[in-house]
């Protein structure tokens, strides 16, 4: 054998090796990722196409690395989230927006619930995303599939791997330690706080929220060690309780220069700043301050009436008082979802846009999903 042939060879045999080599990285590094696809499952089957699904998150993943890539706009935070979930392939996802309801009670035998409608005029399939992560605290949340283009998730490999962005763009969700959070769309100019420190984005602040807040108190000094960039082109606040029954509003000032965070205890919030409620009218727009106040009002005034004798009836009494039907010119119409989270025995109960007897059960320490009969 010739010395030409000998290095032809050689490069050949190296060449071999490389491919293998990267094949058996890239193997190791979706394997967990196609486990997490593998466990997509459809919960419900309405006939406009748009369901709820659910999956469990398998890939071990981090959010530190999402949030040190340096979130700038909208489409760095997309990038560092592909990165993350999907590493060397070409998916894209957009921004996502949000509107809704949110609110806190205590049942007569002690249970702590948050009540949740998601509220948006585009029709969206829901993922319910089980998450396991090594440092930090279980969870389950739900995710606006219409967001990741992927509102059949099982459709094809396209969508299947779109959905495993879904832990990163989740709109609510409860942890093992009782603490649940929602966001909700304001109407004054986004906030981008710049005062040096980290900065994450909207979502992403609901991951750091459900992976690593054991309290609502932690849950408010975590997210004032960030600095806010709200995505999407709007503004918005979030809304956090815990086991305990402590309800907060987090919003960023809309009077201050800093947009500085504030806390604000309250039973409910929509989509006008609760510091500013005395200056927001029902059933109008209100310039900065928001929008969404006949809805906040439905909500107490079941509660009002149903004072002393809360049960998981209540949540979803007050759910429907808020719910609302689609209305092509309002972006915060037409309930996608509502949710009755159980801070205390961490249940959640879950219909599709208004279908209020096809409720669906999820138990996130058994991680089980039944229908309510």
């Amino acid at each position: 054998m010739n010395k030409v042939v000998k290095r032809i060879l050689i490069i050949v045999s190296i060449i071999l090796a490389v491919v293998l080599i990267a094949a058996i990285a890239l193997f190791v590094l979706y394997f967990s990722r196609i486990q997490t696809i593998g466990s997509i499952e459809k919960l419900t089957d309405y006939k406009d196409g748009y369901n709820l699904y659910r999956m469990d998150v398998k890939y071990d993943y981090s959010l530190d690395n999402i949030i040190d890539s340096g979130i700038t706009d909208d489409q760095s935070m997309i990038d560092a989230i592909m990165k993350e979930s999907l590493p060397l392939l070409p998916v894209k996802i957009k921004a996502p927006n949000f509107a809704c309801t949110a609110f806190t009670l205590t049942d007569k035998d002690g249970d702590v619930h948050m009540g949740r409608n998601y509220d948006f005029s585009k029709d969206t399939s829901a993922m319910l995303v089980y998450c396991t992560p090594k440092d930090g605290y279980k969870s389950i949340a739900f995710a606006a599939l219409d967001n990741v283009s992927a509102n059949v998730p099982d459709e094809s490999i396209k969508t299947k791997l779109a959905s495993l962005t879904a832990p990163f763009v989740c709109l609510d969700g409860m942890n093992e330690k009782g603490v649940s959070i929602a966001v909700l769309t304001l109407d004054s100019e986004p906030v981008r706080q710049n005062t040096g420190k980290p900065v994450i984005s909207t979502t992403l602040a609901i991951r750091l929220v459900l992976d690593r807040a054991a309290t609502t108190e932690e849950a408010v000094e975590l997210l004032r060690s960030y600095d806010m960039f709200a995505s999407s082109g709007r503004d918005y606040h979030f809304y956090i309780t815990d086991a305990s029954g402590d309800g907060r509003v987090i919003e960023y000032d809309i009077n201050g220069e800093t947009r500085e965070l504030i806390d604000t205890p309250s039973e409910a919030v929509t989509n006008f700043f609760i510091r500013h409620k005395d200056k927001v009218l029902p059933n109008q727009k209100n310039g900065i301050y928001g929008h969404g106040r006949e809805r906040y009002d439905a909500v107490l005034k079941v509660m009002e009436t149903e004072k002393g004798n809360y049960t998981n009836d209540t949540v979803w009494n007050a759910l429907k008082s808020a719910a609302q039907d689609p209305n092509p010119d309002d972006i915060t119409s037409n309930t996608q979802w509502s949710i009755s989270y159980n801070n205390t025995d961490l249940t959640a109960e879950i219909a599709i846009r208004r279908n209020w007897d096809d409720l669906t059960r999820c138990e996130l320490e058994n991680k089980v999903t039944t229908p309510v009969k």
